[in-house]
């Protein structure tokens, strides 16, 4: 059913692409493991940098930086966010940090100010902080040197992890923000538009050499699905041929919390939605192999998928 759908939308069938992209990223995390050995980012210069990706505008992708890194900085680690959509931020909306930024990642490389004047502490959390690219500067001005520049600095910095918020479509500000990561998290929804975008940023992603990809299904509705009017999470995971990180239920809170600044994964009652950022931050780290069960989610939130999320109704 996936390959047929694939070829409908001239997207490669996951029967071919998976497997070659399997088998890519099980070498890939073989020689790294050899080199560096496993576990945890130690923030002795190790830091992992990950960038948060769509191809397609308006999925989540900004959403999903600000919860998963607000979610990796609840759970202990020191977590830098870098926007690396210039010209077009939010993630200090999203955020609710937009009146304390004074310097942006550009004064830094043009020696105006020190990282740590242009890094913006959460005041909730301080192991979160956040790093603006620029304010109004062109898409060109930031260079592959430059990226690598403030990796390395922040790394200095002991930081566990580097999110970095990708800017939509695969343009140079894309290139850019790729170049330094070690791994990616693709967010798409289960709509066949973002689905191919997702498939075209999942082939450059390979071909730059980064085969640890996740993907992060956004805007699930479980009535819609069970209706057949969307795709399950497992159909665009098939179609894909990348590994689920999460699936994020539609929650009309997320417009709230990003009016309010406040990322959803610190609401005093999570909602779904929030829950599944969570989980997804654990699987992250490595805590936890937890999928939310959109379908009983009041016999135990914390289930693993179940028939119904890979689209096999009773």
């Amino acid at each position: 059913m996936a390959c047929a759908r694939a070829n409908a939308l001239h997207v490669r069938c996951p029967t071919t692409t998976g497997a070659r992209r399997a088998s890519a990223r099980r070498a890939s995390r073989a020689v790294r493991a050899e080199a560096t050995g496993a576990g945890e980012p130690t923030g002795d210069g190790d830091a992992q940098v990950i960038v948060v990706t769509s191809g397609k505008g308006g999925v989540g992708k900004t959403t999903s930086s600000a919860n998963l890194g607000m979610s990796m900085a609840r759970l202990g680690y020191r977590v830098a966010l870098i926007d690396a959509d210039i010209g077009l931020r939010n993630l200090d909306l999203l955020l609710g940090l937009e009146n304390r930024v004074m310097y942006t990642a550009m004064e830094v490389l043009e020696g105006e100010c020190r990282m740590e004047q242009a890094l913006i502490r959460d005041k909730r959390w301080r192991t979160l902080a956040l790093l603006p690219i620029s304010k109004n500067r062109a898409r060109y001005n930031v260079t592959k040197s430059n990226m690598s520049t403030l990796i390395k600095v922040l790394k200095e910095m002991e930081f566990q992890y580097i999110i970095i918020d990708c800017p939509a479509g695969i343009d140079v500000g894309f290139i850019n923000a790729i170049s330094v990561a070690d791994s990616a998290i693709i967010v798409t929804t289960p709509e066949i538009t973002a689905i191919r975008d997702a498939d075209r940023v999942a082939g450059l992603l390979e071909a730059n050499g980064i085969y640890d990809v996740k993907l992060l299904v956004n805007r699930v509705r479980a009535d819609m699905i069970k209706k057949n009017d969307m795709m399950s999470v497992k159909d665009v995971q098939e179609m894909l041929g990348v590994p689920l990180l999460g699936a994020i239920p539609e929650d009309t809170e997320v417009i709230v919390s990003t009016n309010r600044g406040e990322p959803l994964v610190l609401k005093k009652k999570l909602t779904l939605a929030g829950i599944a950022y969570e989980n997804a931050a654990r699987r992250i780290s490595g805590k936890t192999d937890y999928l939310i069960d959109l379908d009983r989610p009041k016999k135990g939130i914390l289930q693993r998928v179940g028939e119904f999320f890979a689209g096999d109704d009773e």
